[in-house]
């Protein structure tokens, strides 16, 4: 890819540093993806090579911050260091995100690192549903796009407390009355699949906020595997909640469960695959491309 410098896994691991990041086992299980694989192999092969050169961006960003607030003679709350992750649905964001978080705090012990996706900025099942947007959801006009750009200009600005919707993966919805709260970090980490993606015409470029962007890539029929895995899991974990969104599917006949979800990956998450995700890709500061078994090969570092 033009404007990228490439890298095996090999070539990237002799970037990283010669200590090694403290992590066990047990934490990285804890915070993996349902589905998704990850080892302390690729903690001291792929994340640490990353996190030191995230580390190393973000001191330029502090240092220019310093610059400009010396020649100004004005001083101000200096915005977080906002890392974007995106890919497609079942490609590993939110395994990265988490282990990103987990990192970044473990390394650099005086950064206080907040992680958030952007699952809360789409419209409540209600609002969809009145809209008849229910078969579009996780498309561009399900997400309300203004409430995440005054999102983002609000962190910023520096405000001290901003509030952000939760949703619920159990209930598939947004959380009422329940919030997340983003209190000046040093970092924030911000996951989705539509946190590279250009708006309609007139808005705000959400990725035009981040310091650093990152896009987890696959072919469409690895993606397709890894998310009907993750399907048939969840039905198994969910079988035996009533509250969850799909415990009637997870008692139903397993075939028509089986064919919803890939009726949903064909109609849905492929077209929203191709249409608006991928098409971002070549947009991301650092891409990271993964093959059978959710193994990073390459890893390509847009050049400055």
């Amino acid at each position: 890819m033009r404007n990228y410098t490439s890298f095996n896994r090999n070539e990237w691991a002799k970037l990283a540093p010669l200590d090694k990041v403290n992590i066990t086992k047990e934490e990285l299980a804890d915070i993996k993806s349902l589905g998704d694989v990850i080892d302390l192999t690729d903690v001291h092969e792929i994340y640490t090579s990353l996190i030191s050169y995230l580390h190393l961006v973000y001191q330029q960003k502090k240092n220019a911050q310093k610059a400009q607030i010396k020649f100004l003679h004005k001083s101000f709350s200096p915005a977080p260091f906002i890392i974007g992750i995106s890919g497609s649905v079942a490609v590993g964001k939110s395994t990265t995100a988490r282990l990103l978080q987990l990192l970044l705090s473990r390394t650099y012990p005086e950064l206080k690192v907040h992680l958030m996706t952007t699952d809360g900025f789409i419209y409540p099942n209600e609002e969809l549903k009145r809209h008849n947007l229910m078969p579009r959801k996780g498309f561009p006009e399900s997400y309300d796009m203004a409430l995440l750009s005054n999102f983002l200009r609000d962190v910023l600005s520096g405000k001290s407390d901003i509030v952000y919707p939760l949703y619920s993966q159990e209930l598939s919805d947004i959380v009422p009355g329940k919030y997340g709260h983003v209190k000046n970090p040093d970092v924030l980490i911000i996951e989705g699949i539509n946190t590279l993606q250009l708006p309609e015409s007139g808005q705000v470029v959400t990725s035009d906020f981040f310091d650093f962007s990152i896009y987890i890539d696959a072919e469409e029929d690895l993606i397709e595997k890894w998310y009907m895995q993750r399907f048939r899991k969840v039905l198994k974990l969910n079988k035996n909640k009533p509250d969850n969104f799909y415990y009637k599917m997870a008692n139903g006949p397993l075939e028509d469960a089986i064919q919803l979800a890939e009726e949903t990956w064909q109609m849905v998450n492929l077209v929203n695959l191709r249409e608006y995700i991928a098409p971002t890709k070549e947009r991301a500061s650092l891409i990271l491309h993964k093959t059978d078994g959710h193994l990073i090969d390459r890893i390509y570092l847009r050049h400055i």
